[in-house]
């Protein structure tokens, strides 16, 4: 078996996937009217994210505002610089075309975050504050844009209407 370390983030990222994959199934559930499947779901998905906490915070991978602001941008580059980039030229390669859009807008929506976190970091080591505002976020691509939502979305044209606000 690994060392505990390797353990720890091999649990968390478990955690992390069962959050979402159950909060989906709640979704699906709640869609075919099975209210109580479906909060089993999302009560289920809540003690996953319960779990991934406690494993990411014995990491020591919670830290300062800065830190994670820092952990942020690190990890958003690589997203949309290395790693969507190599996933779109295999799913290209196997002309696997959904698989392909999924990954683009992921990648197109990386670098906005990327961009997002920036912005805040520099702010924070400034000792400045972050501006406030709400932002909205594409139900179909990710997109998140600051303050309200466009008419339509630039990276894949869902109406601006069905946008979800983050307050």
């Amino acid at each position: 078996m690994a060392d505990t370390k390797t353990n720890l983030q091999e649990a968390f990222a478990g955690e992390s996937q069962a959050n979402r994959k159950y909060t989906f199934f709640a979704e699906k559930a709640g869609e075919a009217g099975n209210k109580q499947v479906a909060r089993l779901f999302r009560a289920t998905a809540e003690a996953e994210t319960v779990h991934a906490r406690n494993h990411l915070r014995v990491l020591g991978e919670i830290k300062t505002e800065k830190e994670n602001l820092q952990a942020a941008v690190g990890g958003e580059n690589y997203e949309f610089t290395t790693m969507y980039p190599a996933m779109i030229e295999q799913a290209q390669k196997e002309n696997n075309k959904e698989a392909v859009r999924s990954f683009e807008h992921a990648n197109k929506v990386e670098e906005i975050h990327h961009k997002l976190f920036q912005a805040a970091l520099k702010n924070v080591e400034a000792g400045k504050p972050v501006k406030e505002m709400v932002y909205y976020v594409c139900p179909v691509c990710g997109n998140t844009v600051e303050g309200s939502a466009p008419d339509k979305c630039p990276i894949c044209w869902t109406p601006g209407s069905k946008f979800k606000k983050i307050e």
